[in-house]
């Protein structure tokens, strides 16, 4: 059976630059700590815990210590009070996270009510949320596109969590467009993530099945599963070989193989050997 590996598959830049620079301050031998976890990948941190970087749930004395702002960014009032509590601050921000700030600022500064379209709960969202002055409006879906509170409004930005699918951010930006007539849209979907959903709309066209690597707590894994899904029924999600299934590859002459942005290149190697293993 053929494998085929899309060519974007695994880490993209914002992740992998995060990695290094957190590899590095673990090797400074100072104290280096992390609000949560770099990225949504158990084996990227469980490599991070091994170097010596520790996660905590909120800000202690800052003293000596040196706090790491993950991949996904955070909020200003995060960074703030980390400096005040004594914390050399080390930024692993995705600029393409830290564009998606000053866009969002830049719209507030010119009077817009803001819109996130994006995951209420993402850490990505809430460093957006973080940056500005009065509460945004966050839409996760077209139910969330709430006629009365909408027409209320004269003015909005919009701007959109860097790994949202881009087709229906652009149903939810047409929706918005039949209740308010001064939008100023900014999409902010990153490239990578463009790349990434384009080849998940062409590997279930081109093989039987497809097999998308990378961690259930990752959104934008679970993007890439269910564009795929759409498209070809035969497509299923792990995180490791041991997930796969031996039934998954019956009567298949190919599997394509995509992996989300915070997936390590080992992991979709051994998954690409265990599908071989299980149908040589």
């Amino acid at each position: 059976m053929k494998i085929n590996i899309a060519k974007s598959a695994g880490f993209c830049f914002g992740v992998r630059r995060a990695i290094q620079i957190a590899m590095k301050a673990a090797r400074s031998g100072r104290e280096v700590y992390m609000l949560g976890d770099i990225v949504h990948n158990e084996v990227v941190v469980g490599k991070l815990k091994d170097s010596g970087v520790k996660k905590i749930k909120s800000l202690g004395p800052g003293r000596g210590r040196t706090l790491l702002i993950r991949a996904h960014g955070a909020q200003a009032g995060t960074i703030s009070g980390a400096r005040s509590a004594g914390y050399n601050i080390i930024d692993a921000t995705c600029p393409m996270v830290k564009e998606i700030h000053a866009i969002a600022k830049k719209l507030e500064d010119e009077g817009r009510m803001v819109i996130i379209i994006g995951d209420k709960e993402h850490d990505e969202v809430r460093g957006i949320v973080g940056q500005l002055n009065k509460k945004p409006i966050i839409i996760s879906s077209l139910a969330d596109v709430k006629l009365k509170r909408l027409h209320r409004i004269k003015g909005v930005g919009i701007v959109v969590q860097s790994t949202q699918e881009e087709s229906k951010v652009m149903e939810i930006v047409a929706r918005i467009k039949k209740y308010i007539g001064d939008v100023a849209f900014k999409n902010t979907i990153c490239d990578p993530t463009k790349l990434k959903q384009s080849q998940a709309k062409t590997l279930p066209a081109e093989n039987d099945v497809v097999v998308v690597v990378g961690s259930r707590s990752s959104a934008n894994t679970k993007r890439l599963y269910q564009i795929s899904r759409r498209l070809n029924r035969r497509t299923y999600w792990v995180n490791s070989p041991g997930e796969i299934r031996p039934s998954w590859f019956k009567e298949a002459g190919s599997v394509g193989i995509t992996a989300g942005a915070s997936t390590p290149e080992s992991s979709i190697k051994k998954v690409a050997e265990g599908i071989k293993n299980l149908c040589a």
